[in-house]
């Protein structure tokens, strides 16, 4: 496989106004932002680089970003027929470095169902109405950083082909050639097993893949 993902084209942006507002109210100034309740009431000053703001913007879009926005992100992808013999071992390893890269850089989160999180981390009936206005509770970006977690275990562990091995001990015994015992036709003996423990962890793999399948439109910083 080679893949070569090229970056994206680079509008003008305009960000007078925005960075204004962040360093003067804080980042997340635009959740409490209003004109009419006691929160984040802007200035005439304000909004004069708001105006200021919007008229470089239409500025850029038609002299730089004309000629950008002609360009298209560059994507190469070829594919070896070996790929695809095992494509979740293939997968694994770009995935898992991109969802830690990913956890590193996020400045947001999106809403998580409470049923896909630990007991401490859902939502009471009162933080889940305030979604509906569009506020979050202080659980909201431990729940998303406990899904990414997750996500993020279970990669790694498919990157490991030999899990199992810490549920199971054998020792080794002569070959028996005849036994209708598979380990014992190979030479080992089964001495120790945590079957329960084995499936404990492949339970909570399988529910980081779908927790990935779910979240997927959501993975982006």
């Amino acid at each position: 496989m080679k893949v070569k993902i090229g970056n994206y084209p680079n509008r003008w942006i305009s960000r007078i106004h925005t960075n204004h507002m962040e360093k003067k109210y804080g980042f997340l100034w635009e959740m409490n932002y209003s004109r009419d309740k006691e929160t984040v009431v802007p200035s005439r000053f304000d909004n004069s680089i708001e105006v200021l703001e919007d008229v470089l913007q239409h500025i850029y879009n038609w002299t730089g970003n004309l000629i950008i926005d002609r360009f298209e992100q560059s994507i190469y992808v070829k594919l070896d027929p070996w790929d695809t013999w095992s494509m979740d071992h293939t997968l694994a390893p770009i995935i898992h470095p991109m969802l830690v890269q990913l956890k590193e850089t996020n400045h947001g989160a999106p809403n998580v169902d409470s049923a896909d999180v630990p007991k401490e981390l859902r939502a009471n009936k009162k933080e889940v109405a305030a979604y509906k206005n569009g506020d979050v509770d202080d659980k909201h970006f431990d729940r998303w950083n406990w899904i990414m977690d997750e996500m993020i275990w279970a990669f790694k562990q498919k990157l490991n082909d030999n899990w199992e091995e810490q549920y199971y001990e054998y020792k080794d015994v002569p070959v028996n050639d005849k036994s209708t015992d598979f380990g014992e036709r190979l030479g080992l003996e089964l001495v120790w097993q945590d079957e329960k423990g084995r499936r404990k962890h492949q339970k909570r793999m399988t529910n980081g893949f779908k927790l990935f399948g779910k979240y997927f439109e959501n993975l982006w910083d």
